[in-house]
């Protein structure tokens, strides 16, 4: 039977005209199947050919040695990038997954395709023509089978369903390859970094944007942040001033011809922050407090209301986000450094689905059905249901009465293949789709190798994927072993273990990568490190021995054993401990459902400062200090009761001081003036105390309430060293050590006294061993 099949098939090649009416598709599908001619060997390059490479001259000589290859040698992939106008599909002008533009010459370089790869195959031999024939020759089969005398349809013994076609599923288009970079990076996490941009290279990027209105998401890392802010960003872009807590204060500008340009912080992987999601909102006001100390002078006194505490992993504050990006329209910049988060949260923050043509409109309720919906409405849980259910409906219309109506120079203007210039910095969008490929995300830094641009909406609007900016330069995985690199990314929070400083000791990181060691000597740190890290408390020159792997210790270790990294260990720096934390960190004694004790009334002191390593994570040291000597708690101290008139006094001296030796004038000796008691030398009073009506140092000194000025605070120090003496930097404390565990609960609000443990009454009421049973 094969035999006469393949000969068939043969003549029906040359007599498919004649033979194609009125046959049905499950007659003799080997007739009708569209001849599949065979591939043809994919033709080596010549030896003259060059690599490939993202620089554009490279590939424009590389497209033009492509076209002189004989034709006949020329694969699918080859004619689909040869030829723009061929009706066959093609290979995407740029990957999907990075971004970079598409080739098959050099495997090694980003942005290469392997045409014998399957799903890359079927990509490029994918007809949808061929299943529109096969439904339309059923559809004439089974339209003379309805045609056709009944007893001829019983004698065939069909039944009555066999006279309806059957629904069949429909196979949408297959989705569009990534390139053999992203396969790998994707399933066996194997990949080459690319060369990372600069600010001024991304600014280049950004001004050929043909959007009017353009919004820059500044992302930034939470597990080292702000080390991953970008602090020149501002000026780097030519953006507007950030807007300040004056009331007159503009929150936009204008940028270039006439296009507006926002930005907004975004601050991802808030999830290793904290385990809730209220923890993690209460700390909004502390980020903001980090931010502005990082931005420098210019923005201390930033509003800074454009600040996200956001979780892709969790969905923390992605909906807000997204709507905002769906209400701007326009351009969506995602801006940072590398490994911050931005694929991730790209993936989640882009609005999929909108904007299609099945979309369906939300059908809001009229006045009459929700007064019915509230008389229904018996038990309190329903009631409860349709408050909800309602107050939904409500914001909803509200967030889209307040949705911005988009002029037409706001809209996504046409594109044309022929108009695009092959030497901008700007790749071409994609072609709109409800559910496209979103940008892959991998822990190596410099996944994405080229702007991403995907559109959102129809014409609303498209969000653009960016390089990631470079960090330390070399990168601190150079320093690490390769098979280890993954234990620099912090996937996960990590609950930390605490560790005590004693004089004499240091505590290493990875085996010897960091080594944090004190400097007062004195005093006991607690350290408390939120680092994916093994850490290694030891004595300080054994220490230094493993971090110059000059010791014969068995301590697990991740430099690299090849290249010796002992040597270029250096100093990051002493960092001191001059935060107060006395209130988060002295446990109960101040906890508001336990002793409620004021910090300035406690004769100690608790300095903290969080040690950030880039890109890892952060390390919180402490130490507790006593105050100095004759100090007593300001709580048990009697006021003076002029005490109000005297620092009005003293304020004023200062002020007369300063201006005095501000414009030069030289202070004369003021005269002693009182009565005949102060003249003489008895009545203790002076120029403080004139017009009081009584002397004030007669008055501190007869109740004991003269202040002791205390000396300057000596912060406690310690000194990190690191490769290089780079990757390390310091903030203000974020006490994350007492944000974990359950919520503590005071005395009061318990509802029962908890249970005893049973383990000791059932250890004892268990025989003994060689006792009676």
């Amino acid at each position: 039977m094969r035999p006469a099949l393949c000969q068939a098939r043969s003549i029906f090649k040359h007599d498919a005209p004649l033979h194609h009416l009125g046959v049905a598709t499950f007659l003799c599908p080997v007739l009708l199947r569209a001849p599949l001619e065979r591939p043809a060997i994919l033709a080596k390059p010549s030896p003259r050919s060059k690599s490939f490479s993202t620089c554009r001259l490279r590939r424009q000589e590389a497209v033009v040695e492509s076209q002189a290859v004989s034709n006949s040698y020329l694969s699918d992939a080859q004619l689909a990038t040869s030829s723009a106008d061929s009706s066959s599909p093609t290979l995407p002008r740029n990957c999907p997954g990075c971004g970079a533009p598409s080739q098959i010459y050099d495997k090694h370089e980003a942005g290469y395709y392997d045409i014998d790869r399957k799903l890359v195959k079927g990509f490029l031999r994918y007809d949808p023509n061929y299943k529109e024939e096969e439904k339309e020759e059923n559809q004439i089969y089974y339209q003379a089978l309805r045609q056709a005398d009944p007893k001829l349809v019983e004698e065939l013994g069909l039944e009555e369903g066999a006279l309806e076609a059957p629904q069949e599923p429909e196979s949408a288009a297959p989705e569009t390859p990534v390139c053999d970079r992203c396969h790998n990076l994707i399933h066996h996490h194997i990949g080459t970094p690319i060369h990372h941009p600069s600010v001024e290279s991304i600014k280049q990027t950004i001004d050929e944007s043909p959007h009017r209105r353009n919004h820059i998401y500044h992302v930034v890392d939470a597990a080292d942040f702000p080390l991953s802010l970008v602090p020149n960003l501002q000026s780097s872009l030519r953006l507007p001033k950030l807007r300040t807590h004056n009331r007159r204060a503009k929150h936009k500008g204008w940028v270039g011809d006439n296009r507006i340009a926002e930005v907004s912080f975004i601050i991802t992987r808030a999830d290793l922050l904290a385990p809730l999601k209220e923890q993690v909102d209460k700390l909004l006001p502390y980020m903001q407090d980090v931010l502005r100390d990082a931005l420098g002078r210019v923005n201390r006194n930033a509003r800074l209301g454009n600040v996200h505490l956001v979780s892709a992993k969790r969905g923390w504050w992605t909906k807000k986000v997204k709507e905002d990006i769906w209400d701007r329209g326009g351009a969506g910049w995602m801006v940072g450094k590398v490994n911050v988060g931005k694929s991730n949260l790209f993936e989640v923050v882009f609005p999929k689905g909108r904007g299609a043509d099945y979309q369906e409109l939300r059908r809001f309720r009229t006045i009459g059905e929700r007064e019915d919906m509230v008389k229904n409405a018996i038990t309190p849980e329903q009631y409860a249901k349709v408050e909800q259910d309602l107050a939904e409906e409500d914001a909803e219309l509200e967030r889209r009465r307040r949705q911005p109506v988009l002029e037409p120079d706001d809209l996504l203007p046409e594109e044309n293949e022929d108009d695009y210039d092959p030497d901008a910095l700007l790749p071409p969008r994609q072609p709109y789709t409800p559910y496209p490929v979103l940008p892959i995300a991998s822990s190596l830094p410099g996944t994405t190798a080229s702007p991403i641009r995907i559109p959102f909406g129809r014409n609303r609007g498209e969000l653009i994927d960016l390089p990631g900016l470079p960090r330390t330069t070399p990168d601190l995985s150079t320093f690490v072993d390769p098979a280890a690199h993954d234990t620099l990314v912090m996937k996960q929070r990590i609950v930390p273990e605490r560790h005590v400083l004693k004089p004499g000791q240091s505590l290493l990181l990875g085996g010897g990568l960091i080594r944090i060691t004190p400097v007062t000597s004195t005093l006991h740190f607690l350290v408390h490190p939120f680092v994916p890290l093994v850490p290694h408390l030891t004595s300080t020159p054994k220490a230094i021995d493993l971090q110059n792997q000059t010791s014969d210790r068995h301590v697990p270790s991740i430099l690299r054993p090849d290249a010796p990294v002992g040597d270029k260990i250096k100093s990051a720096g002493r960092f001191p401990l001059r935060w107060d934390v006395t209130k988060q960190l002295a446990g109960p004694v101040t906890s508001s459902i336990a002793g409620k004790m004021k910090p300035e009334n406690l004769p100690f002191r608790v300095w903290s400062t969080d040690i950030l390593v880039e890109g890892v994570g952060w390390v919180e040291v402490s130490c507790q200090t006593r105050k100095p000597r004759g100090w007593r708690p300001v709580g048990l101290v009697k006021k003076d009761p002029n005490h109000a008139r005297s620092e009005k006094e003293r304020r004023m001296r200062e002020e007369r001081r300063r201006m005095d030796a501000k414009y030069g004038v030289v202070e004369e000796q003021e005269e002693v003036v009182g009565d005949a008691f102060d003249r003489a030398g008895f009545g203790g009073g002076g120029a403080m105390d004139r017009g009081t009506g009584r002397a004030g140092r007669g008055f501190e000194e007869t109740f004991g309430e003269r202040e002791v000025e205390e000396d300057e605070e000596e912060y406690p120090e310690v000194e990190v060293f690191s490769p290089l003496g780079k990757y390390i930097g310091a903030r203000r404390p974020m006490c994350g050590s007492v944000l974990g565990g359950p919520k503590p609960i005071s005395s009061r609000e318990r509802k029962a006294r908890p249970r005893r443990s049973m383990v000791s009454v059932k250890r004892q009421r268990r025989p003994q061993n060689g006792g009676d049973a």
